[in-house]
């Protein structure tokens, strides 16, 4: 209820029919059981295939996947950029509710869902792979498959700053990124070609290997003295070759476990400039703004789970008998496999039908009446 009455606070006339079916989802059976499977079996990293040759490529559950097009079906990513939902009104807290509503059931595969999202205001810095990038970034369509982005439905991105040396002081970053000649770039990847760069370095840090493209910091001189610049770097280069992203292992994390996150090396990647040269702090944390305002929203949807969590424990330590109130039987069942004995999880219609027969009244559900 708090959520809906923000809804119309903050966006009168706006349909929440999506989010209904949404939330519905959310809390089903299906979903419930990807959400813990994904969780259960973790991203698993392959650098090479059977031949020998490298591939650096994360396999994952297929209820990961589940969740990846459950949210780009939902609109989560990209979407409220396109035309057409600019069209239609209030398209980011739209999508905000949408984001709230799915973190309860798992965040994880939120990250990429989010960098995805985060990546436009950045990435418009430069126009010409933001052009061939969008219709991509904003589909609500999802595709695991590590190909070229023009072959693909939908595409997802992420983000590499840290390193060993430096942390989270990403000014000592040593990653360089050296311009390749114009007629040796025309030559290799024809018009795509102009503006590329060479990078050799490496992240601490890289989220979401799998995805499509990052975005990643990296010095143009020798010296550091011009200041970190921003680059595209995707998985997969316009001549249809990989790029040579070397993941060399996946982090080992408390949380966000379905999830991937990696240490690279660039061995003569391929990336292109966004934004102005020296200015690359700046311009990435035009997409990190926006993944850390997902972290308050996200932390907002599965915060309030917890603390009701929280709550019923405390009140079974203190002697108390809690009531948790569910939206639906699946989501109640799925509670009450997480919390102590002693309370009651239920749902409205149960609460309803313990109520009826406490006053020796059997509920006639084949009655149209039975719902008044």
């Amino acid at each position: 209820q708090p959520l809906q009455d923000a809804l119309r606070l903050h966006a009168p006339g706006l349909g929440v029919a999506g989010l209904t079916a949404l939330g519905a989802e959310m809390g089903s059976a299906e979903m419930l059981t990807h959400a813990r499977l994904a969780n259960t079996y973790k991203p698993q990293l392959r650098t090479h295939d059977r031949f020998g040759h490298r591939i650096d490529e994360v396999e994952f559950h297929p209820s990961y996947h589940a969740l990846m097009a459950a949210a780009t079906e939902a609109g989560l990513h990209g979407t409220p950029y396109a035309d057409a939902e600019q069209a239609s009104g209030h398209p980011h807290v739209l999508r905000a509710a949408g984001f709230m509503l799915f973190t309860e059931l798992e965040p994880a595969v939120l990250c990429p869902i989010s960098m995805t999202y985060a990546v436009t205001p950045a990435l418009r810095d430069n126009p010409a792979i933001y052009r061939d990038w969008a219709p991509q970034l904003t589909a609500r369509a999802y595709d695991p498959a590590l190909k070229i982005w023009r072959d693909k439905p939908g595409v997802t991105m992420g983000m590499g700053m840290t390193e060993k040396q430096g942390g989270s002081d990403v000014r000592a970053n040593t990653t360089r990124a050296v311009e390749i000649a114009p007629g040796a770039a025309r030559a290799r990847f024809g018009d795509e070609g102009e503006g590329a760069w060479e990078i050799v370095g490496h992240k601490w840090f890289f989220s979401a290997p799998q995805c499509d493209a990052h975005l990643v910091l990296a010095q143009t001189d020798e010296a550091g003295s011009a200041g970190l610049s921003c680059f595209f770097v995707p998985r997969y280069l316009p001549d249809g070759s990989r790029n040579p992203i070397r993941v060399q292992r996946l982090k080992n994390k408390l949380g966000n476990r379905s999830n991937a996150s990696s240490e690279v090396e660039f061995c003569d990647a391929i990336g292109w400039m966004v934004g102005r040269e020296g200015r690359g702090i700046p311009t990435i944390l035009e997409m990190g703004g926006y993944t850390r305002l997902d972290c308050v929203v996200g932390t907002a949807g599965s915060g309030k789970t917890q603390l009701a969590l929280a709550e019923y424990s405390a009140a079974i330590d203190a002697g108390l008998r809690p009531l948790y109130v569910c939206f639906n039987r699946p989501l109640a069942d799925h509670i009450e496999r997480l919390v102590p004995a002693g309370g009651r999880v239920a749902t409205f219609h149960m609460l309803s039908d313990a109520y009826m027969r406490a006053q020796d009244v059997t509920p006639d559900y084949s009655s149209p009446e039975v719902w008044d």
